[in-house]
């Protein structure tokens, strides 16, 4: 059974870096439009804030940037969902690695 899941974890792993290796130009934050005057919405312009380094940082975007921006943002989250993924089956594949070695080891 554990060398059936290892071979399955590592094909998984196969298919996330190829995703990886696909991934598009990305940047991390959310994009919110804002208002210079808020009661009448009046004055809109829109702002990408992200933490990098342990730093909070907030850009603004021209408005024709905004859907470029916002296909960025996708790209960064589809990226960060894809690493964990990565990390959670790394994981558990040397977890049944050391499992199987030490079975071997008693034989």
């Amino acid at each position: 059974m554990d060398q059936k899941r290892t071979g399955q974890i590592e094909k998984k792993i196969a298919r996330i870096k190829k995703a990886l290796w696909e991934i598009g130009p990305m940047r991390p934050g959310s994009l919110t439009e804002q208002f210079k005057d808020r009661e009448n919405k009046a004055g809109a312009f829109w702002q990408i804030s992200y933490t990098r380094h342990m730093q909070s940082r907030t850009d603004y975007i021209r408005r024709e940037w905004v859907k470029t921006t916002q296909k960025q943002i996708k790209e960064y989250k589809q990226f960060k969902l894809l690493i964990e993924t990565w990390v959670a089956l790394a994981i558990e594949h040397a977890k049944l690695t050391m499992k199987n070695e030490k079975s071997k080891a008693k034989k």
